[in-house]
């Protein structure tokens, strides 16, 4: 089958992108993918796959605009999977650009059903369900399957089936339950299986193909470029204005402190705010590092009581953390009016912040939970947010961090919530229960720590639960709370897994903690993923 003449890496005219826009959105020197989200569970991971062969792109709803995706100049669509089934009534369909765009169109999936629906082929109920393991025979070449094997296992999770190739396509694989497994015309091209996935062990290779072979992308996105195109964006939005930034010492808010730093210098003037609510010794590594180490111009400020007044009573963690985002703020608002003047307010939201919150990638997608610097801040902000970050995952801010210098103990250090301890203690938020749960997190992370295992564990800590069991200590019988352990595994927080921990290691934790911290007498370790439980417990 001859393919090469007909891959094409660039739109035509009539769909030429226009100037790229200015603020958080990137500046397009690099190569960049679009991922259109037909709901599947993998199409973060899709977008985390394209990032790691070194080619920008964006997670948008299925239904974005040309206008939406033009700022980009895509290279290229990836069309992600979904629950749904093509011919029924309603199910989300091919947004016209896509095709007349004449962009190279990989589709995984319901995506591969979706472009066989759109050019007329036929899609149908399978026969049976083939969801896990299976093999395919590639029996036919083209640049997707380039230096790969005949024989590929994959992983299949599909309940329809292409029944008739649209015009012009050919088959160039098979399995057991699909007769095509994978096809092409040119540069638009189906695969049924899920090449993002861990369990399609060759699929990276699958993704840079068509990236590289049939996309025509050089590669360069790279921590490097990200630094040198951010610089230049933030010196342009910010001009001589000020920003004030909300530095929490967390991994997130500190490489934006580094970057916005690198750019403007003393321009920026960071932000501690001690909410109360903080681990064991992060108000004194705050200072050294940003105030001592960096000689940024730090304004620490002690909120703590103002923080756990407002939170008294409440138990609602969703208003748990809509009062912690909106006193955040108030903050801020007072430090501007002593520091200030200050046009933006930086912050060091993500990319997972932005999906979780359901603020920009799906139009239909639940909130899962408001985090502090997305959805939670008031109608009446008086700053421009700034916000650097806020297309990146963890592990590319981790990168970038140290390639601006900040320490090892702030690059590696394990996320952790806006809202702080405060969504680690179920119920109301005390003073008592603060201290409580703070040293018991204390005691997690240093037994973590001391058994080498935080570099492979992507967080772990203590929750302080609503619940008194009886206990026996000494001769006594103590009627206390419980503290519950959680340790998982991930690659964005996206999805996890809980970590499976040596019960050597458990069972220091929980003697320390009964014997080290008032009030808790039962430890117990939480052994459930994500989903269908989130990392936080609230």
């Amino acid at each position: 089958m001859e393919t090469k003449a007909t891959i094409r890496t660039a739109a035509t005219p009539e769909h030429a992108a226009p100037e790229a826009e200015p603020a958080e959105r990137l500046p397009m020197s690099t190569d960049a993918v679009v991922v259109l989200d037909f709901g599947s569970q993998y199409s973060q991971l899709i977008a985390r796959r394209v990032r790691e062969a070194s080619v920008y792109c964006e997670l948008l709803p299925h239904d974005a605009t040309w206008s939406d995706v033009a700022p980009l100049r895509p290279r290229g669509v990836i069309l992600s999977g979904g629950p749904a089934s093509v011919y029924e009534p309603g199910a989300p369909q091919l947004p016209a650009w896509v095709l007349e765009s004449d962009l190279p169109v990989l589709g995984i999936c319901y995506g591969m059903q979706l472009l066989a629906h759109a050019l007329g082929g036929a899609v149908e109920p399978a026969a049976e369900r083939e969801y896990g393991p299976a093999t395919i025979e590639v029996f036919e070449p083209h640049p997707i399957f380039a230096g790969l094997p005949e024989r590929l296992d994959v992983w299949m999770s599909h309940g329809d089936r292409i029944a008739r190739l649209p015009e012009g396509f050919a088959p160039l694989a098979r399995s057991g339950n699909s007769p095509y497994a994978a096809m092409a015309r040119g540069n638009l091209i189906g695969l049924q299986f899920h090449p993002e996935v861990a369990h399609t062990p060759l699929g990276r290779v699958i993704l840079r193909n068509f990236l590289y072979d049939v996309c025509g992308c050089a590669g360069n996105w790279t921590a490097e470029s990200f630094i040198e195109s951010s610089i230049a964006a933030i010196r342009e939005r910010v001009g001589n204005d000020r920003v004030l930034l909300a530095l929490s010492g967390g991994v997130d808010s500190s490489v934006a402190a580094a970057l916005i730093h690198r750019a403007i210098g003393d321009q920026l003037t960071p932000v501690f705010v001690d909410t109360g609510l903080l681990r064991e010794g992060e108000p004194e590594t705050i200072k050294e590092v940003f105030g001592r180490h960096f000689k940024m111009p730090l304004v620490a400020i002690d909120a703590g009581e103002r923080f756990l007044a407002r939170l008294r009573g409440v138990l609602d963690p969703e208003e748990k953390r809509r009062i912690i985002g909106d006193e955040f703020v108030r903050v801020f608002e007072a430090a501007a009016v002593e520091h200030g003047p200050f046009r933006f307010l930086a912050q060091g939201t993500l990319y997972p912040d932005v999906i979780e919150s359901a603020t920009a990638v799906s139009k239909a997608a639940a909130k899962i939970k408001t985090h502090h610097n997305v959805g939670g801040l008031p109608a009446d902000l008086r700053f421009e947010l700034l916000e650097p970050l806020r297309f990146l995952f963890k592990d590319e801010v981790r990168t970038i961090g140290r390639l601006l210098g900040l320490p090892e103990e702030i690059v590696q250090r394990q996320p952790f919530p806006g809202p702080g301890l405060a969504v680690r203690i179920i119920g109301e938020v005390t003073p008592e229960a603060v201290t409580t749960v703070r040293r018991a997190d204390a005691i997690v992370r240093q037994e973590v720590e001391a058994a080498g295992l935080s570099a492979e564990l992507w967080q772990f800590f203590a929750v302080l639960l609503p619940v008194r069991t009886t206990g026996v200590m000494g001769d006594y019988r103590t009627y206390a709370q419980v503290c519950a352990i959680r340790a998982v595994t991930s690659e964005d927080a996206m999805t996890a897994d809980w970590a499976r921990v040596p019960h050597e290691l458990l069972a220091r934790i929980s003697n320390r903690i009964v014997n080290e911290v008032p009030g808790i007498n039962r430890v117990v370790y939480d052994v459930t993923s994500k989903p269908p439980a989130t990392i936080e417990w609230e």
